[in-house]
């Protein structure tokens, strides 16, 4: 943080200058005895909590629990690692418990408030000197001289708790809002799971078709639509190559009739394709996935329209499908394999115990409602009506949330700038000046420091 961004009455010192204790934790061993000690690590903070119960004890000597037992108020650091820089704050009541050595704990000195600095370790000021701390080779790390040495900005003591009491209330706004936004997504998958059962159980389309004079649809089995299956290729690693032919592989088909952009697109060489000219695609083949990587078969039977611009090769466990035009059309077998009354059958008749899969004749017999075609092109306009509706929304919501995402970062800024309490600081002058002015503050904790006696040993291991 550059001294000139602090308010005139803030000042800007050291972390090791305001800090009674910054030290590394204990090499221990979890166990599941019951000790009655917890070893609190790096993997037990997720999203800013900490699951105590799954908290797992450890063996360490009753003599040493003293030294690295957490309290209440404890700040603690992970030092290495991918979330290296990240902080959490221990509040309310807690097991008796010490913490790992790839943790750093932080006490402060009497005179700081604990709230107002793990708020400025969220900070992007602070991450920004984290940048620059933790750039280790190998694997990003900080040491305990490291974070004695980041910079902290200090306001009077009452402004900090003003400061920290406004973060709580609008930062937890943020969340709020945060976890509206993040609940959208699934509603709106469950809207387009009901328009689609709705689709196919006739409904959707209910007053149209009586409208329209059409019967009304028959039960009938995918192989009643379905004239031809061309299944894919097998190629072995040896065959790809760095370009050639496309591959598309099983679960690049995604829901909705998606096939996703290739971020590791993979390609066969022309020679290969010659022999597998018939597992070559052109552009709008409709294809299916009979095979599914994991157990939950969310992909498997899902069909999807190729639409790369160049022919691809498809490869084992993918069909292409040719339909007849006079039963079934496209986009109308496309809704129905994300229709709930489609993925239950898949899911009941899927087989396999380490990739599962449909067989082939298993795939033909699956049951589907067969609406006259000029009623299929119906349902299809008016799904994909409200599917646009539904995306327009997310999208909306994904904008919404990248700004709620940048408002914490924005929110942080301007506390740690002084600007969220600067009318305060005008309506308080008497709380910031004199005997409570931060320069002040810093002399009596320095003189506080001077009389604090550090553990035997702790100086050694933070500049380790």
């Amino acid at each position: 943080m550059q001294s000139q961004l602090l308010p005139a009455n803030w000042q800007l010192t050291d972390l090791g200058d305001i800090s009674s204790d910054i030290s590394y934790g204990y090499t221990a061993s979890a166990t599941s005895e019951p000790t009655g000690v917890k070893l609190l690590r790096i993997t037990d903070i997720q999203n800013n909590t900490v699951n105590w119960p799954n908290v797992p004890n450890c063996k360490i000597e009753p003599e040493k629990v003293g030294k690295y037992r957490l309290k209440p108020s404890d700040l603690v650091f992970a030092r290495t690692g991918a979330t290296v820089g990240k902080s959490y704050l221990l509040k309310g009541e807690i097991p008796d418990s010490v913490y790992a050595s790839y943790l750093i704990r932080v006490r402060c000195l009497e005179g700081v408030s604990i709230e107002f600095l793990a708020n400025y370790f969220q900070s992007p000021y602070y991450w920004r000197q984290i940048t620059d701390f933790s750039a280790g080779i190998g694997q990003p790390n900080v040491n305990g001289t490291k974070l004695k040495n980041l910079s902290v900005p200090v306001p009077p003591l009452a402004e900090q708790k003003v400061i920290a009491d406004k973060l709580d209330t609008l930062l937890a706004q943020v969340e709020n809002t945060k976890a509206r936004l993040e609940r959208i997504p699934q509603i709106l998958k469950r809207f387009r799971q009901s328009v689609l059962a709705a689709a196919m159980s006739g409904r959707l389309t209910e007053e149209w078709r009586r409208y329209s004079g059409l019967p009304n649809p028959t039960n009938g089995k995918l192989s009643d639509c379905i004239e031809s299956m061309v299944g894919g290729a097998s190629p072995k690693t040896s065959d790809y190559s760095e370009n050639g032919v496309l591959a598309l592989n099983k679960g690049d088909i995604k829901e909705y009739g998606r096939i996703e952009d290739k971020r590791n697109p993979k390609y066969v060489p022309l020679a290969f394709v010659e022999s597998n000219s018939k597992k070559v695609i052109p552009n709008g083949t409709i294809v299916v996935t009979l095979r599914d990587l994991s157990q939950k078969a969310d992909f498997l039977g899902l069909i999807g329209r190729y639409q790369g611009q160049d022919p691809a090769l498809i490869t084992q466990g993918m069909y292409g499908l040719k339909l007849d035009p006079n039963v079934a059309i496209e986009d109308y077998l496309i809704a129905f394999s994300n229709a709930p009354q489609y993925r239950s059958q898949v899911k009941k008749e899927k087989v396999g115990a380490t990739q599962v899969h449909l067989r082939n004749g298993q795939f033909l017999e699956l049951a589907i409602p067969l609406f006259a075609v000029e009623e299929q092109t119906e349902i299809v306009r008016r799904v994909d009506q409200l599917f646009a509706h539904a995306d327009r929304i997310e999208q909306q919501v994904n904008n919404a949330l990248a700004r709620v995402n940048n408002l914490t970062q924005s929110i942080l800024a301007k506390a740690f700038r002084g600007e969220l309490t600067e009318q305060w600081r005008k309506d308080n002058p008497e709380l910031i000046s004199g005997e409570n002015n931060a320069e002040a503050l810093l002399e009596r904790i320095k003189a506080q420091r001077a009389a604090v006696k550090p553990a035997k040993g702790s100086r050694r291991k933070a500049n380790a």
